[in-house]
């Protein structure tokens, strides 16, 4: 196991830092000095972008942070034994024992499997003792290797079903996005904790390493089932009519036992939520929708709604935009007259480009027209699964015919959704439930939600939504600047995080009813948020060029990298910094976003396109220049104020905010 870890990858009784972050760039750079990774920025850096997601401290003192990156060459195991134990975010307090999980992009199944064997050992306490006691680099690596080399350990899923006993039966799944640590780890703590329940359990494992299917009579047996899972269970329709307790993949490390507790729980109870037939839940899922509250719901469905919808905006108007690039404005007028009449091989007068021209505006007018169906269909879809698409979608094409617009589209998803999940709540004949997820919830869902927007809703709402329309195309002077200025906050505050993704999904929204020549005000919105999230990391690379001392060397790398993610409007190209030191950079960063975006309101700066930065000038019109002039004032400013809060405000204390939580 000499391939994994070797003695200069183990750091003992050191003191690395006072951060999770900090300990994941040292060991990031140890596996680049040992020469199994090309970049220790690069491999940090996607290290902490997977710590954001889900922390990575386990109980007993244990931190296990990883990820998969292009920047590793040779998989590898980097270990720390820390003088000062560090909070990696477990219930149970601060780590002393840390491995770091590095595992190239391409990783081969042999080594993913001994990377999970490591993960899963380090549930076994006598392990971890034994890892405490040593004296020794060698000894550490002794220990590890002896374990990675230890015969294989039963299936978890037993290739028959056990005889009938009168234990209760639970049947879990695991899964975690990386699938290397949590999702063994979670597997093998509720494993240990059926057997001290006296539970018969099953586990399925969906990880990198492979996945070997539960026995459907496992499955049958089973009174519940537990799905600890970050990511969609697979073919999830063999549970479908089973109890369901339904958590993120790190529950199953940290309390395995109230797990299967409430799994037993909702054995007994009639109403307990079931697995639908025929369907298989949208990753958004990560918690118990039966215990979301109406809120948190809405918000998971919206969010989930704008997320399938972007890329139909993004596409659509990229293509708008590259229309009036190749064809002129007038392009609009004689699209459909060039696409009928002309081909390929039969050009209009006015020329090849014109014609590529009609072609890329009609495209891109086609799938800007999926904006408010897409939106309905997917909020649907979050409540309801695959059921509520069809209804959504209806629901959400009402809403552009009656001209309701996108919050049309938002009410009539959420309606249709709603719908769905209740009708597929209905406890029908055994010989009607395959008809249900296809005929059934479709039909009467797309009845309730579309008939409810044409008989009542469509009306009240197309007024609003041309209200609005009005307010926007109206708005001038300082209130212009006043939305621009709240919108670039919100860019900066948590960097790709919910209350960007708001505003985000705010410019996106509006984005179908802009028009450069009638209603530019969308347009406007658009370019200030894309701006605004924009300068944030090209704040930072700046201030790591101008004041490199002030900054690590692994954030002089990742500034490196930021000019690239700054000027394609990736604003996750701050978060290193912002994880490392938020109560700096952060507010540093929003005061040059909100003066971004409260800037292009006032030059009344537009983008047609809702992402790209300033590789899609040519989506911006005329006003390009005015857009770099805004996003470079705001880019000086967030550089100036951080490298003067670096100099001479002092580093919050450790605890005052929890990098882990900065881009949630």
């Amino acid at each position: 196991m000499s391939d994994l870890i070797e003695t200069r990858l183990v750091t003992l009784d050191a003191h690395l830092g006072s951060t999770s972050t900090d300990v994941i760039k040292y060991l990031a750079q140890q596996i680049t000095q040992a020469g199994r990774a090309a970049s220790a920025a690069e491999l940090a850096e996607h290290a902490l972008a997977r710590e954001a997601k889900t922390a990575t401290g386990v109980p007993g003192g244990i931190a296990i942070p990883h990820c998969r990156s292009a920047a590793v060459t040779v998989p590898t195991l980097a270990m720390a034994r820390l003088g000062t134990p560090v909070d990696f975010g477990a219930k149970d307090g601060p780590a002393d024992l840390v491995f770091f999980i590095a595992a190239p992009e391409g990783a081969d199944k042999e080594h993913l499997k001994l990377l999970s064997k490591l993960a899963r050992a380090l549930v076994k306490k006598p392990f971890t003792a034994a890892l405490r006691a040593a004296r020794s680099n060698e000894e550490i690596v002794a220990l590890v290797s002896e374990v990675l080399s230890d015969a294989p350990a039963a299936p978890a899923a037993p290739a028959a079903a056990p005889a009938a006993t009168a234990r209760p039966k639970i049947v879990a799944v695991t899964a975690c996005p990386t699938g290397i640590a949590h999702t063994y780890m979670a597997a093998d703590s509720l494993a240990q904790a059926a057997e001290e329940l006296g539970i018969d359990f099953a586990v399925e494992t969906q990880g990198s390493s492979g996945s070997k299917p539960l026995d459907p009579a496992l499955i049958a047996q089973a009174d519940a089932v537990i799905f600890a899972v970050d990511v969609d269970v697979r073919d999830q329709s063999r549970f479908a009519g089973k109890p369901v307790i339904q958590v993120p993949v790190k529950h199953g490390v940290d309390e395995p036992e109230k797990l299967l507790k409430d799994a037993l729980a909702a054995a007994k109870d009639p109403a307990a939520r079931k697995v639908p037939a025929g369907n298989e839940t949208a990753s958004e899922r990560s918690t118990d929708s039966a215990s979301e509250g109406f809120g948190a719901g809405l918000k998971r469905a919206l969010l989930t709604g704008v997320s399938y919808m972007i890329p139909f905006v993004a596409g659509g108007g990229l293509l708008i935009a590259l229309g009036f690039l190749l064809g002129g404005y007038a392009i609009t007028d004689v699209a459909d007259q060039y696409l009928t009449e002309n081909t390929l091989f039969n050009l209009p007068e006015a020329g090849l480009l014109a014609y590529l021209g009609a072609v890329a505006f009609k495209i891109g007018g086609l799938s800007m027209g999926f904006l408010v169906p897409a939106l309905g269909g997917y909020i649907a879809y979050a409540y309801a699964d695959r059921p509520g698409i069809a209804p959504g979608f209806t629901a959400g094409a009402v809403a552009g015919f009656m001209g309701a617009g996108f919050i049309g589209g938002i009410v009539g998803g959420v309606i249709a959704g709603l719908a769905c999940r209740w009708i597929n709540s209905w406890t029908v004949p055994r010989w009607l439930r395959g008809l249900m997820p296809v005929v059934i919830v479709p039909l009467l869902g797309s009845i309730i939600a579309s008939g409810l927007m044409f008989l009542f809703l469509g009306g009240p709402i197309a007024q609003l939504t041309e209200a609005l329309n009005g307010w926007l195309a109206g708005m001038s002077g300082t209130a212009a600047a006043i939305l621009g200025l709240i919108l670039g906050l919100m860019m900066a505050i948590d960097l790709g995080g919910p209350i960007n993704k708001v505003a985000y999904s705010f410019a996106v929204a509006g984005l179908g009813a802009g028009s450069v020549a009638e209603n530019p005000a969308p347009l406007m919105i658009m370019a200030a948020v894309m701006a605004a999230g924009m300068v944030p990391p090209l704040a930072m690379a700046l201030a790591t060029a101008v004041s490199p001392k002030l900054f690590t060397g692994a954030e002089r790398e990742n500034g490196k990298a930021a000019w690239l993610l700054g000027a394609a409007f990736i604003s996750e190209g701050a978060i290193p910094f912002a994880a490392a030191d938020p109560l700096r950079v952060i507010p540093a960063s929003m005061v040059g976003a909100g003066i971004t975006g409260s800037l292009i309101m006032s030059f009344q700066a537009i983008s047609q396109a809702p992402h790209g930065g300033i590789f899609v000038f040519f989506a911006m019109d005329n006003t390009w220049p005015m857009f770099l002039l805004a996003t470079l004032i705001g880019t000086l400013v967030s550089a100036a104020l951080v490298i003067v809060l670096k100099k001479f405000v002092r580093k919050a204390p450790v605890g005052a905010v929890d990098p882990a939580k900065v881009a949630a």
